[in-house]
């Protein structure tokens, strides 16, 4: 493949996914992955995209933040599997906490089997998927309505602080960085999960592949701080390094 009709499939599968990762791109396209770098330096220079640790995003991707009518249609598979399995760490008798991102109202989608759940949550979409489903308690933190259909500011911080507490706590983020941890882009949103983070007794880390060195510029919440991540991603050896030195148990699907 030249480079013209590589660079075209590079373009083409960052509009599809949101992001690129070399070592995906080099078995994709045939090439080394030093040759894939080569080519993501070419684009970068032509302003068409933004290099990362291991990839590259859309230029401003590092804190632009996709509208809610976008990040539905992205990478939804891998959305859906992930959903698949964290529902697996849910018993009945739990209380968990789910946050605004698309991944985990696909994980609300799975809860529906369930029975004797309380689902609390600052998403509207979440309260309106789960409302009325037997077997399913479902709570609104409450607060301003946002652009992302969730509730947000220091109202809906107050009451997951002072009201509501879970056994556990599902969400995603902006991205994942081997160095910095986990990042956002939305500090409305950060902040919600900070709190829910805080209120709950253990954390699992939805991660899409797209998520992987993506830069966001609220660091959310340090490696130590997740009990399990949950994901569909090629981990460098460094990443798996640093998650595994700070207790984080590694759920690849």
């Amino acid at each position: 493949m030249f480079a013209p009709e590589r660079h075209k499939r590079i373009l083409e599968l960052l509009n599809a996914e949101g992001a690129v990762m070399v070592s995906r791109l080099s078995t994709e396209l045939g090439v080394t992955e030093e040759t894939v770098r080569r080519d993501l330096e070419k684009l970068e220079a032509q302003e068409l995209l933004s290099r990362t640790h291991g990839g590259a995003l859309p230029i401003d991707g590092g804190t632009y933040e996709y509208s809610l009518e976008k990040r539905k249609g992205l990478n939804v598979e891998s959305k859906q599997a992930l959903a698949r399995e964290a529902v697996q760490y849910i018993s009945a008798g739990d209380t968990v906490f789910l946050d605004a991102s698309t991944t985990t109202f696909y994980l609300s989608r799975e809860l529906k089997n369930m029975r004797n759940v309380t689902v609390i949550t600052n998403s509207i979409r979440v309260v309106n998927e789960l409302m009325g489903v037997e077997g399913i308690k479902v709570i609104a933190v409450g607060g301003i309505v946002s652009n992302n259909q969730s509730f947000v500011g220091t109202m809906a911080e107050s009451h997951i602080t002072d009201n509501y507490f879970a056994d556990k706590m599902f969400f995603s983020s902006k991205g994942l960085s081997e160095t910095a941890g986990i990042l956002e882009s939305n500090e409305h949103e950060c902040y919600i999960k900070q709190k829910m983070l805080k209120n709950s007794k253990q954390h699992y880390y939805l991660c899409d592949k797209s998520k992987i060195g993506r830069i966001g510029f609220v660091k959310l919440a340090p490696f130590d701080s997740l009990d399990y991540l949950i994901t569909d991603a090629y981990l460098s050896e460094g990443m798996v390094s640093n998650l595994t030195e700070a207790g984080v148990e590694i759920v690849n699907i």
